[in-house]
């Protein structure tokens, strides 16, 4: 029995490292998609700070660039057509687009954990708005799937 016992001890304490390991959320970078073209998928991602999220270039000329995020995270502009990854390191709201095809209303949200910077983030998010020249109601629709 107590040989039962330190084996399960020893399994539990190889086992909580995998635990604590965040989900990774999968984005993928595309040229038309479920909302129509030059899109996201998913557009909007709710995740736990920790988690990882990676940006999948499903077509080519995509890269990805931070705009509001949470104080004290660095901003990130991934090279062109490569997957990437990133840590959500705070919790917030992280907002990001395109650059190529910011134009066309090529934006994204993240919310990992509670939305400390919302207000921060929509104000920001105000001077994003006059670059899309096309589908600007994503970036409304999108911030307005965030919840407490």
């Amino acid at each position: 029995m107590k040989a039962l016992k330190s084996t399960l001890a020893a399994l539990a304490l190889i086992a909580l490292p995998a635990l604590a390991i965040g989900a990774d959320h999968e984005i993928r970078m595309m040229n038309f998609g479920k909302d129509g073209g030059m899109v996201f998928e998913p557009p909007f991602v709710k995740a736990e700070v920790g988690d990882t999220v990676t940006f999948i270039p499903a077509n080519s000329s995509h890269n990805v660039r931070s705009y509001a995020l949470p104080a004290e995270v660095a901003a990130w502009n991934t090279p062109m057509d490569q997957k990437t990854t990133i840590t959500l390191e705070k919790p917030g709201v992280y907002l990001y687009y395109c650059p190529p095809h910011l134009m066309m209303g090529m934006v994204g949200v993240i919310q990992a954990g509670a939305p400390v910077n919302l207000d921060e983030v929509r104000q920001k998010a105000e001077k994003l708005r006059p670059k899309l020249v096309m589908k600007a109601d994503r970036l409304e629709r999108y911030l307005g799937q965030v919840s407490p």
